[in-house]
């Protein structure tokens, strides 16, 4: 399976300079069984900057506000596998919740959020449905972008399959 590394660069004296580099620790809980999420990065709502030598991500709430930022990435084992989701911290939880409350309790998996999404298809297959079951399979090196619209994110193969998210705050169009 990935194991995704973050590398962040800055400034330093005045020069270009890595300011940051560590492996990205999966985030998991069990009401979204069969899910890692490796939260990599974020910005404040409003303007991201560059200005800051030492930067620091925002990664609360999950869902970014009108002009935040969140990098992700998901991995999600085939259909009917669990695997062995690690109770959260209270941080992690508090931060899961965001994304969890977005999930429609009679139609599982399925949500809708107020941000538009970029999503590539890393590793594995997914398959991306919409309303009245539109839907597309998506092989490795698919490009998604998802317009806050209704929708729901399924692997049907045989392995794990990994995608990597930029979600953008966006204002709600309802």
């Amino acid at each position: 399976m990935l194991r995704p590394n973050l590398v962040v660069t800055g400034r330093a004296d005045g020069r270009s300079a890595f300011v940051d580099e560590r492996p990205l620790t999966p985030v998991s809980t069990p009401e979204l069984a069969g899910l890692d999420l490796f939260l990599a990065w974020g910005t404040a709502d409003g303007t991201a900057s560059n200005s800051d030598e030492r930067p620091t991500p925002v990664l609360a709430p999950y869902f970014p506000g009108p002009g935040g930022t969140r990098l992700v990435l998901v991995t999600w084992l085939p259909a009917g596998q669990t695997g062995q989701a690690a109770t959260p911290s209270a941080d992690e939880a508090d931060l899961l919740a965001g994304l969890a409350a977005t999930l429609e309790k009679d139609d599982p998996g399925m949500h809708t959020s107020a941000t538009l999404d970029y999503g590539i298809v890393l590793s594995g297959e997914m398959w991306l449905e919409l309303d009245e079951g539109a839907e597309r399979r998506l092989p490795p090196g698919s490009c998604v972008v998802q317009r806050g619209t209704r929708h729901r994110w399924s692997n049907r193969g045989t392995e794990p399959a990994t995608m990597a998210f930029v979600l953008i705050g966006a204002e709600r169009d309802r």
